[in-house]
């Protein structure tokens, strides 16, 4: 079984070099400063006079005893804006999401950006191009595979396992997550029963419940809310326990405008934020401080099928418009970006992922879900789509880099030095020096001459990536859980995947 490898090695097997993670983005703002304003306000509004749907529970009683006013007829409960300002100072300004190495974590907060997987697939093409229902083994494979990809920063359970009994996919997604890569883990859970339990696998990982207060390797996200304005009974009781166990948490609402909020674009922000601050006062009240991201996902309707549309220009604005939304109210942000809706990897796939990947990761979104792997509105994965998406990652974490102007990069005396002697700077040492950090040099991009792209076969993007997946896959195996960790984990929850797929064939 081969060892984790050096940061080199890895990078040059797995992809192009490596823009580190949590750079600061922000030179994309899609609404004007009063209009941030404006939202925010017609969101409290809405809070004040339409209220949040939430069934009789011991949220309703939370929401009651603080001070809000409850219709039992129509079962909404209308939140005053005092609340929500006292919920909002109260709140988390950063959350650390911390890897099982420190060059994993993630702090999240600011304009610093993130890139890396989500979802709950159900579908996956294999490496040998097979289409097929998902399994957890994929969830194993697919974090060893993102365990080599530096441009994809985090790892999001991201398929469902379809292969084994719903009583044990809460552990089992966390457990074959955890063991295929060293990079936080965020993945939810069905049972509120079962909280405690990941919660105390957490604990064995980071070495004790103290050890993981201060650097939590693991995370939860709850998609609390069913638009317009209803909190889901079924998950509230999740969301309690991750508070009770003091487990990083994410609520999510994923709004579509057109269908379940207003086909206005500054209408489902309203909405959407309607729901993400009725959420901060609701956790806010019940632990002060929580870590608490805050989850912005918004989409729109296809209105000429009312299909989900994920891959569109109207819902990357929508996402970059709350990350300026979240740095305005100083809140940490799950926001959302690579959704295509092609079914296979090709062009539409590429512009798809682009052009949502771009604007969000411009924004300064901190959390950026959904940025590798997917096709089909989120329905399918494919392994060879992760090493693509690897590379467009990566390019746009190069443009939230931006450019460096220093006094040496202004390069004055450069130029001088150039124009009076050979004419060109390609021998200058100020080159040299910056070849390797100045650019970024793609990996599975093809700049050669066509004389030698069809001397090495032709090969297109697709099967050069399915190849690097291949290799991956057949070569890494890492054993993130020491094995003493592991028998212990194996002893104490019904652990269902099996130690031999967890080493090479043969």
């Amino acid at each position: 079984m081969s060892r984790r490898r050096s940061r080199v090695s890895e990078n040059r097997h797995a992809g192009p070099p490596v823009v580190s993670g949590g750079l600061s983005g922000g030179q994309y703002r899609p609404l004007a400063d009063a209009d941030v304003g404006r939202i925010i306000d017609a969101a409290m509004t809405v809070l004040e006079r339409t209220g949040i749907e939430v069934m009789e529970s011991p949220c309703r009683d939370v929401f009651l005893k603080a001070g809000c006013e409850g219709d039992h007829t129509t079962n909404r409960v209308t939140i005053p804006r005092r609340l929500v300002e006292d919920g909002l100072k109260a709140a988390a300004g950063e959350v650390l999401l911390a890897g099982r190495e420190p060059e994993h974590d993630l702090v999240i907060g600011g304009k610093r950006v993130y890139m890396g997987t989500g979802g709950s697939a159900i579908n996956i093409v294999d490496v040998d191009g097979q289409f097929r229902e998902t399994t957890l083994a994929d969830n194993y494979n697919i974090g060893r595979l993102v365990d080599r990809l530096d441009n994809i920063h985090f790892y999001m359970r991201p398929v469902v396992s379809r292969d084994i009994p719903p009583e044990d996919l809460d552990i089992n997604q966390y457990y074959a997550c955890l063991t295929a890569s060293s990079k936080h883990v965020m993945a939810n859970a069905y049972q509120p029963e079962h909280v405690a339990q990941i919660r105390q696998m957490g604990d064995i990982l980071a070495g004790g419940a103290e050890a993981f207060d201060r650097r939590p390797v693991l995370s939860f996200v709850a998609c609390w809310t069913v638009s317009p304005l209803r909190y889901a009974d079924e998950t509230m009781d999740v969301v309690d326990a991750v508070i009770e166990h003091r487990l990083p948490l994410v609520l999510s609402s994923a709004p579509q405008a057109g269908a379940t909020s207003p086909a206005a674009l500054a209408g489902t922000l309203v909405q959407l934020w309607a729901e993400q601050l009725s959420g901060v006062t609701y956790v806010n009240l019940l632990n002060p401080g929580h870590p608490l991201i805050v989850g912005c996902v918004p989409a729109q309707a296809d209105l000429r099928t009312g299909s989900y549309t994920g891959g569109s220009a109207e819902a990357s604005v929508m996402n970059a418009a709350c990350a300026q939304i979240t740095q305005h109210l100083g809140l940490p942000l799950y926001n959302s970006a690579g959704i295509a809706e092609a079914k296979t990897t090709d062009t539409q796939a590429g512009i798809e992922k682009v052009l949502t990947s771009l604007p969000s990761g411009l924004a300064g979104a901190n959390f950026i879900h959904h940025s590798a792997g997917f096709l089909e509105s989120m329905l399918t994965v494919a392994y060879e789509q992760y090493v693509i998406d690897n590379e467009i990652n990566g390019q746009v974490m190069r443009m939230v880099r931006g450019i460096e102007v220093t006094e040496d990069s202004l390069s004055v005396d450069v130029i001088d030095t150039a124009c009076k002697t050979d004419g060109h700077y390609l021998s200058h040492p100020q080159t040299v020096a910056l070849m390797n950090t100045e650019f970024l040099y793609p990996a599975l991009i093809d700049r050669s001459a066509r004389a030698d792209w069809e001397a090495n076969g032709s090969p297109t993007l697709r099967d050069t990536a399915r190849e690097r997946a291949k290799s991956i896959l057949a070569e890494h195996w890492p054993e993130v859980i020491p094995a003493e960790q592991d028998a212990d984990l194996r002893r104490r929850f019904n652990i269902l995947l099996s130690s031999e797929d967890m080493r090479p064939p043969g």
